[in-house]
């Protein structure tokens, strides 16, 4: 990772070394003449190497940000992992590598024209969260860590599509990115790499094959919805079983239901209805209504006549 220039940093050093050169003018002040002493020209090449020196110490000061983490090489030798804040390097012996940043990443990938399982062609694009947690291995063992990681959560994605049906990449794409995230963190832990989760964003599938999907889909949402139906039907049954034992039992339970239902009929302003005869002789022969005790009166009233 390139870092970008510390324009802080930078001033800071042309202040020093402007101050540096001044107080050397001052204090190692050359005088005009043709002319110079032994005193004089050492005094030039003392003010000379002072500059120098402090140049050399501008320099091998360095800043590193909290999220990032220097790697030092000493003559090509690995010396040691900075950050973050300031620290020195020993000027002409140490230098920075690499900058690597060691927070949370997010990398896209994708798959072009993979088959699954069940032999549909798929193109998968997802994205990786991985992060940095061991910056020495991740730099001195691997030449390009940012696309290892990418290259292999490709590959592992490949794989995956391939070993699995497309109706599971539809139905249960969290088990998918489980693997996949288990199989790249295998390889990348020994880089001093974590994959935290893969995420599958999109699924392109052939036209053709969308418009059968769609049919069954609809079909499976019809044969639920009938399953349904079905299931209410059965539980409606159990409980009129459940009734009809009860009025079987009791019988001037059936009695008062029947007498409900008929007057929900004539509240429902019906001027006709039907009833079956044998409920229409058992309400005449207990006299429900009272028909037979009005029948008696009007009688009576006739022979007094």
């Amino acid at each position: 990772m390139k870092k970008k220039t510390d324009y802080t940093l930078a001033i800071i050093r042309f202040i020093v070394l402007v101050i540096t050169a001044a107080v050397i003018s001052i204090v190692y002040h050359i005088p005009e003449k043709a002319v110079l002493h032994i005193e004089d020209l050492k005094g030039m090449w003392a003010g000379f190497a002072i500059f120098i020196v402090v140049f050399l110490l501008v320099f091998s000061i360095r800043k590193a940000d909290e999220w990032e983490r220097a790697i030092v090489l000493r003559f090509g030798k690995f010396r040691k992992v900075k950050g973050p804040g300031l620290f020195f390097l020993i000027p002409l012996a140490d230098r920075i590598t690499q900058i690597v940043d060691i927070r949370i990443r997010v990398s896209d990938f994708s798959t072009q024209k993979t088959l699954t399982g069940d032999s549909v062609t798929v193109n998968v694009d997802a994205i990786c969260f991985w992060l940095v947690w061991d910056p020495q291995k991740a730099v001195l063992e691997v030449e390009n860590y940012v696309d290892a990681v990418v290259l292999s959560s490709k590959t592992a994605l490949r794989n995956s599509i391939s070993n699995h049906d497309l109706s599971t990449f539809l139905e249960r794409s969290d088990i998918i990115e489980k693997q996949i995230q288990e199989d790249v963190d295998k390889k990348t832990t020994e880089w001093g790499i974590t994959v935290l989760h893969i995420e599958i964003t999109d699924i392109q599938i052939p036209e053709a094959l969308q418009d059968s999907l769609s049919r069954v889909a609809q079909a499976e949402r019809e044969k639920k919805g009938r399953i349904l139906l079905a299931e209410a039907e059965i539980e409606i049954a159990r409980k009129l079983e459940e009734a009809a034992q009860i009025y079987l039992r009791n019988e001037p339970a059936m009695k008062l239901k029947i007498l409900s239902i008929l007057n929900e009929g004539l509240k429902a302003g019906n001027s006709m209805m039907l009833v079956p005869n044998s409920i229409a002789e058992e309400l005449e022969t207990k006299d429900i209504f009272g028909l037979k005790a009005l029948n008696e009166v009007k009688r009576m009233k006739k022979d007094e006549e």
